[in-house]
C-alpha cells in the first residue's frame, strides 16, 4: 500500500520507516511544522509535574531548560518516549488523549500541587480545565505554534492525479480539514483515511474517501496497527 503520511517532517520520517518495515511505502507531505518560541525559561520552581500533550510540547520545552528533575505526564507512548530520550527520568504516560491524561493526573498528583502543561498556541483549555475542576492549580506555558502548509508537495498532487496513493493518515483534526482544503478538484475519493481519533474522523465529511478508519488508541503505534501488515 502507498499511503500519504502528513505529519510534521520529523514525525513523518519516522513513520515512513515503520511504514516500510511492515511492506508499505509512504510519501510524505507535512502539512504542520512546529515554530519554536523563543523566551526566558518557565517558572519551574514550585511546579511538582509537566503535562506533555505532544512530542512538540517535550522539544519545545527542553529548549527553554536545562531541568529534567521534573516529573512528566505525558499524553501517550510517543510523548513519554521523547521525554525519556530528552533525559527526564521520572516519565508516565496517560497512553490517550487530553481527558486520559486529566483522569491519570488525579491519580499522579495532589490537588494541592501545581502542574505546568506545556503546550502549543492552538492548544485548546480542555486539559486545564478539567484539571482545575478537580482543584489543581495549572499554569499553560506556550512553547511553541504549528505553521499550515500553504499547498500540497508536487510530489503529492501528481500521485493524487495519478492514482498512486490508497490511503492517506490523519492525526488530528485540523490536518484533516487543512488536506481536504489543499487537495480540492484532486481525486481522493478512492483513497482510504487512517484518523488517529474519532474527533479526527468527524472532520471528514461522509462519502468523501472510500473509507474511514479509526485507530483504536489516539497514538501513533495505534496508527501503525490500524494500517496493517502489507
Amino acid at each position: 500500500m502507498k499511503i500519504l503520511v502528513t505529519r510534521p517532517l520529523g514525525d513523518g520520517r519516522q513513520i515512513a520507516a515503520r511504514l516500510a518495515e511492515m511492506g508499505h511505502q509512504a510519501l510524505l507531505a507535512p502539512l504542520l511544522e512546529p515554530r519554536f518560541l523563543d523566551g526566558p525559561e518557565p517558572a519551574l520552581e514550585d511546579v511538582q509535574a509537566i503535562l506533555a500533550t505532544s512530542a512538540n510540547g517535550i522539544r519545545a520545552l527542553i529548549r527553554r531548560t536545562p531541568r529534567r528533575d521534573i516529573p512528566i505526564f505525558a499524553v501517550g507512548p510517543q510523548t513519554a518516549e521523547e521525554a525519556t530520550k530528552a533525559g527526564f527520568n521520572q516519565v508516565r504516560s496517560a497512553d490517550g488523549d487530553a481527558a486520559a491524561l486529566a483522569e491519570a493526573a488525579t491519580r499522579w498528583a495532589r490537588s494541592e500541587d501545581v502542574l505546568l502543561h506545556v503546550c502549543g498556541e492552538d492548544a485548546p483549555g480542555t486539559l486545564t480545565d478539567a484539571l482545575a475542576a478537580r482543584g489543581f492549580t495549572i499554569r499553560r506555558a506556550v512553547l511553541y505554534g504549528m505553521a499550515a502548509a500553504a499547498e500540497l508537495p508536487l510530489e503529492t498532487r501528481a500521485a493524487l492525479r495519478d492514482g498512486g496513493l490508497d490511503a492517506v493518515m490523519f492525526f488530528s483534526p485540523r490536518t484533516a480539514g487543512l488536506f481536504l482544503e489543499l487537495a480540492q478538484g484532486l481525486p481522493i475519493a478512492g483513497l482510504t483515511a487512517f484518523c488517529i481519533s474519532p474527533n479526527t474522523a468527524r472532520a471528514l465529511p461522509q462519502g468523501v474517501f472510500a473509507d474511514i478508519r479509526v485507530a483504536a488508541k489516539p497514538n501513533q503505534t495505534a496508527m501503525l496497527d490500524l494500517v496493517g501488515p502489507a
